[in-house]
């Protein structure tokens, strides 16, 4: 039985993972960390991570950037592996990352879904083809008017997966509307669309002489995260100090 913290826990992805935990037979919740604690939860939840004081296996963080330095500090106190969901953090806190990931297992991926990081993969193959022979590359996300930042994690991830097979050389941009000039070869523009209840809807566009390739993926819940983070939380647990992601999760 795998024991998880639960950081972020009174949020919406929060109360997803639990209830996800709840009816798992192979893991346990037993804490939540959240800014506030209005009593509804079936077990302890601590305002001030600090004050953490219960044993567990792993931590899901799926919180905001704000709360990420302190849930790293205790992680690396406690020796306490942690699988990290939260998305827009600073260079400098992504710096924190890896300085935390030399003494403590960090599972850090912008997405937790299984076919986001298929995506990953069959992106690598298809840049491989389709950029040496002139397609521009586009990225649209769309999620729905609550998210915070701009562009999405996974979008950048997309992103990031496109230009390692182009040895780094492309330039992200997102937005043109100062620029009166052609599209240069070499950039990948990322465009982020904010409305109603999307859940989370990423478009790869190869765009071509007189033919499109489009990859899409569109998640309908908020359950197929939930469901990555609790199994990279069941993958983590007792894993050495060092930098994972899905990739390691899904084999």
């Amino acid at each position: 039985m795998i024991r998880i913290i639960m950081h972020g826990c009174n949020g919406k992805m929060g109360q997803t993972i639990s209830s996800l935990i709840a009816a798992d037979s192979e893991a346990e919740l037993v804490a939540g960390i959240d800014a506030r604690d209005d009593g509804h939860n079936p077990y302890p939840v601590f305002t001030n991570i600090a004050e953490c004081d219960v044993e567990a296996d792993c931590l899901i963080d799926f919180s905001a950037a704000p709360a990420v330095d302190a849930m790293l500090a205790y992680c690396v106190d406690k020796k306490l592996p942690c699988v990290l969901c939260t998305t827009g953090l600073s260079e400098e806190q992504l710096g924190k990352v890896k300085e935390a990931a030399g003494q403590v297992a960090i599972l850090k991926s912008a997405n937790m879904s299984l076919g986001i990081n298929l995506l990953l993969k069959m992106l690598k193959e298809a840049t491989s083809v389709l950029a040496p022979a002139g397609f521009d590359i586009e990225i649209v996300e769309k999620h729905h008017n609550l998210k915070l930042d701009a562009p999405s994690g996974t979008a950048l991830a997309l992103a990031d997966s496109i230009n390692g097979e182009l040895n780094g050389e492309y330039e992200y941009v997102y937005d043109r509307s100062t620029r009166r000039e052609r599209r240069p070869q070499k950039e990948i523009g990322i465009s982020a669309v904010r409305g109603g209840t999307i859940v989370g809807d990423h478009d790869v566009i190869f765009a071509g002489a007189d033919e499109v390739i489009t990859f899409s993926h569109t998640a309908y819940s908020k359950a197929v995260f939930g469901k990555g983070a609790v199994q990279a939380a069941k993958f983590l647990a007792g894993k050495p100090a060092g930098m994972y992601d899905m990739s390691d999760v899904i084999g």
